[in-house]
Parts: structure tokens; C-alpha cells; sequence
């Protein structure tokens, strides 16, 4: 059961970047549901959500797993998870596999240290926190096996820059998963058209910097100029969708009307199926 509302309301921080001191203050939901993973959840059959905190935090394991098993992941690999958050992705790496160097790297440097704090090396693995941009990786050419994106790149500055940046770390064999947020063809110039406005709300809940989409066509082209092949696309909106219940309650404990429409918006729009929950993997073009 969801605590109750908290009087020491944070309005004017962005939810998910007032998370540390959420914890610190015992915020036992926020843990719970953020703690290890800042990322929505997945379902194999939704009609099994409970919609509490703990079945969330399962669920948003559940869609690492997912994702690892569409990157096609195996033991002795480089990984590079761009936009880490606390580092849930790489621990499960951790946890799971073998002999892996694996790299998180982000621009929050709150949600780095308490990754490097609670993330112990496990499976003989070797692990990396590192402060960084996701448009100007500070990682030599050729260096990883497989780069992650996972539910952050809506907030790099630019996917063109970060795509050309994951190619260039990237071997020649290498794939780039990402799990984004996708408006679909027939309603990407209306969202284009009310973006500016929704992007105040979105910033507000999701972080300070600005959030922007991506349509499935745009998505093709800009592989394609980076030197990219899609090969998997993996549509699980229906899946994510017991994550709205769970998250609209805690946003709504702070008190802040604007945190929660942002994130009633984005269930509307998913349950009508005009913005779709798409995990993509790109495979490096052959020269």
C-alpha cells in the first residue's frame, strides 16, 4: 500500500531528480519503486498487475531482462549503458553474468554515487561508473560489444550526436538496444504540435532536462545516416501499461497536480495506442 501524502512537498524539483533525498529521508515507496531501476515496468500477461509498489519493482526488473534478452547479451562482453540512472541495468549484468566490463555512464552525479555505492562486482565482472555526456562519449573508438539506452534517451541533448558517438565506441559487430517512448506516424504532427507545451509538465516529473520524441520513420532514417540496421523492434506497450496506476499514485503523494498530469497524459495517449513503448535494437551497418 502506497504511503500517505508527505507535506514536504518538492514542487519545485523534478520528481525523479528528488529521488535521493527521497531516500534518505526513508521513503520506503520511492525505494522501493526507484531505487535500483528508474524505468517503466513490464508484464507478460498485465492482467496479473496487483498495482502495488512491489509488483511495479518486479515488473521494472522484468523489463531489464527483456531488454537484455533482446540485445541479445551473453558473458564476456563490454557493455555500456548510456544514461545508467542508479545503475539497476549494470547490476543485473552483474548479477546474471560473467567475465562482462561493464560502463555506466551519466550526467546526474547523485544517481552515479549511489550506484557506486550500492553496486558490489560480482561473476569475476568488472564495473565503471563514469560522469559524462551521452552526446560526447569520453570512451576511445571500438571499445564496447553492445551500447544500452534505456528509457533516457528522450533526454540526450541530441539522438543524432548519440547515435553517431554509440557507432564510433561500437565494434564492428556491435548493436545499440534502446527502449524509448514512440508517438505513432498518424499522430506525430499533432504531438509536434503540442510539444512545447507538454514539455514544461514532462520536465517537471522526469528531470530537468528537455524531453523530446521520436517518430518510428525518423527512427529508421537517422540508423540509416548513422550507420546503423534495425533489426528488432519489439512493441510491448500493453505490457507497460500497469506501470500508470502505480506511478500516478506516487506522483500524486507529493501534492503537486502538475507531476501527475504528466504522467495521466502519457497513459491516455498509451491506452489509445497514439504513443507506443517500443524496444529497438540496431546492429552495425557493414561498411
Amino acid at each position: 500500500m502506497l504511503s500517505k501524502p508527505s507535506n514536504n512537498h518538492s514542487s519545485a524539483v523534478p520528481y525523479f531528480d528528488s529521488l535521493p533525498k527521497k531516500f534518505s529521508e526513508g521513503d520506503a515507496d520511492a525505494l522501493l519503486a526507484f531505487g535500483r531501476h528508474l524505468h517503466w515496468g513490464y508484464w507478460a500477461n498485465p492482467d496479473t498487475a496487483d498495482g502495488s509498489v512491489a509488483d511495479f519493482a518486479v515488473a521494472a526488473e522484468n523489463l531489464t531482462r527483456r531488454i537484455i534478452n533482446i540485445a541479445d547479451i551473453k558473458d564476456g562482453l563490454n557493455i555500456l549503458d548510456v544514461g545508467c540512472g542508479f545503475g539497476g541495468t549494470i547490476a543485473s549484468l552483474n548479477e546474471h553474468f560473467f567475465n562482462m566490463h561493464l560502463v555506466g555512464i551519466n550526467i546526474n552525479k547523485e544517481q552515479l554515487n549511489r550506484a557506486k555505492e550500492t553496486i558490489k562486482i560480482q561473476q569475476n565482472n568488472r564495473i565503471n561508473f563514469i560522469y559524462g555526456d551521452a552526446c560526447k562519449l569520453p570512451f576511445t573508438n571500438d571499445s564496447f560489444d553492445i551500447v544500452l539506452a534505456v528509457e533516457s534517451i528522450f533526454a540526450f541533448s541530441s539522438r543524432e550526436d548519440f547515435f553517431r558517438e554509440a557507432r564510433r565506441v561500437l565494434g564492428e559487430s556491435g548493436k545499440l538496444t534502446i527502449c524509448d517512448f514512440i508517438p505513432i506516424q498518424a499522430f506525430y504532427q499533432t504531438w509536434k504540435l503540442i510539444e512545447k507545451a507538454t514539455k514544461t509538465l514532462l520536465v517537471r516529473t522526469y528531470g530537468s532536462r528537455p524531453v523530446n520524441f521520436c517518430s518510428m520513420s525518423e527512427y529508421q532514417k537517422l540508423a540509416e545516416a548513422t550507420g546503423f540496421e534495425l533489426i528488432k523492434i519489439d512493441n510491448i506497450t500493453r505490457n507497460t501499461l500497469p506501470t500508470y496506476p502505480v506511478v500516478n499514485s506516487l506522483m500524486r503523494q507529493e501534492g503537486d497536480e502538475e507531476t501527475y498530469r504528466a504522467t495521466r497524459g502519457l497513459e491516455r495517449l498509451s491506452r489509445r495506442g497514439l504513443l507506443q513503448y517500443m524496444i529497438l535494437s540496431f546492429q552495425v551497418s557493414p561498411l
